[in-house]
């Protein structure tokens, strides 16, 4: 039996189960800033239910500052959560799950991810509860539904792995690097074509990632993009700008983010300091690894954590995201853009923006021409501007949480009916 609820005409569910593949809390990446951010923003009118992972002793001591964490909206107080459940399970339990998947058939990040005792905890959660909807976090946890999938379950993709691991195979470095991402390119690819068919409906965040998924047969895909919380990443004064400075952020153990500065600090910086060699790229974001902290030099600062990204933001003259792999559409864009911050992107994640190159944001291919819109944005105060008023209303009017989170619950009235 459902539960509902009716407002102004229109149903509103009111029992969500959200079925994670990270503990939630702090949202710091990707995947944990979404599930936060969308509870965040469907707990003044949901009652919302968590089951996840915790991999050490931080996702425990998280778990139990959600319990207890208490949202304040125009309706009064509410629980972020009303019960919060997860599976410990230590990162060596993964490691070796994932290497037991090498000689067998599903994806490695799948393999990862694991666990009879987390199957146990979603069958038994299931069992003795019932939802009005279901939204599964990642085609990690698809694999928790491969004999079949709750009617009123959606499968919410980050982007289409697959694509990701596509194009991660003409970054390989070594021979054994090149087979082992064309293996795990194959393997996710024929489990997207096996998963998303399983659930009635499934979601990835950009046009891009959805037109290469139809491509491969799957049809029961729409969008839900990113969002980006625009009180947080607010525009500031200009006179913030520290100038000349070049900003990129990130979680700077994530193999994206790694070839993307390294990428910029060897192939782009030097054509923007041969023209204007007072320029200064600062790298902000957690764990940055060796191959990272290597870039370190006068002209390149390496930050580490940062526990409020806005100052960055404002302090930058021009932001970039000059990435190589990937898919989907990447926060570190939309939050400087609705900081109204200038930004030069590459081809990855460009297309999901819904914007025109030229029209709120400078995009380039290739090193040269990325060179070139940076020192143009250098150069240009007006250009400056107008590049990031424009990028910043529409990202502010597109991508704001309460508009994300708005979507999703219409997708799961669809299924309810």
């Amino acid at each position: 039996m459902y539960h509902l609820l009716i407002t102004n005409d229109i149903f509103v569910l009111v029992k969500i189960l959200f079925v994670a593949n990270r503990m939630p809390y702090p949202p710091f990446r990707g995947d944990k800033l979404k599930i936060f951010n969308l509870a965040t923003q469907l707990c003044e009118h949901h009652e919302l239910h968590l089951l996840t992972m915790a991999e050490n002793a931080e996702d425990i001591a998280s778990a139990e500052h959600l319990k207890t964490c208490k949202i304040h909206s125009g309706g009064g107080e509410r629980s972020l959560f009303n019960t919060v459940n997860f599976v410990y399970r230590p990162k060596w339990k993964s490691a070796l799950s994932a290497f037991i998947g090498l000689f067998q058939t599903r994806p490695i990040q799948v393999a990862y991810f694991r666990s009879s005792t987390f199957a146990k905890s979603l069958r038994q959660v299931l069992l003795e509860n019932e939802y009005d909807a279901i939204h599964v976090q990642h085609l990690r946890m698809s694999q928790y539904f491969e004999q079949s999938a709750p009617r009123t379950a959606i499968l919410d993709l980050p982007d289409a792995f697959s694509l990701y691991w596509k194009r991660r195979i003409t970054a390989a470095k070594t021979p054994w690097d090149r087979w082992f991402r064309q293996l795990e390119f194959r393997r996710m690819a024929k489990y997207e074509q096996r998963m998303l068919p399983m659930f009635r409906q499934s979601l990835v965040c950009s046009l891009e990632d959805r037109a290469y998924l139809m491509n491969l047969g799957i049809n029961n895909v729409d969008i839900l993009p990113n969002g980006v919380n625009i009180d947080s990443f607010a525009p500031q004064l200009a006179e913030a700008i520290i100038a000349n400075r070049i900003l990129f952020t990130g979680n700077m153990d994530y193999a994206p983010n790694i070839d993307a500065v390294q990428y910029f600090v060897e192939d782009i910086l030097p054509l923007i300091v041969s023209k204007n060699p007072e320029v200064e790229f600062v790298i902000a974001g957690q764990r940055p690894v060796k191959s990272v902290l290597d870039l370190a030099s006068d002209r390149v600062k390496i930050t580490g954590f940062i526990p409020n990204l806005a100052d960055e933001y404002a302090k930058a003259h021009v932001v970039v995201s000059p990435l190589r792999i990937g898919a989907g559409t990447q926060n570190k864009v939309l939050e400087a853009l609705a900081m109204n911050q200038a930004v030069v992107c590459s081809e990855v994640g460009f297309a999901g923006l819904g914007l025109e190159n030229g029209k709120g944001i400078l995009m380039a291919s290739n090193p040269q021409d990325f060179a070139e819109h940076v020192l143009r944005i250098l150069a240009d105060e007006t250009l400056r501007k107008q590049l990031g008023e424009t990028g910043g209303q529409h990202v502010r009017e597109t991508f704001a949480w309460s508009a994300v989170a708005h979507q999703l619950h219409q997708y799961f009235i669809k299924l309810s009916s």
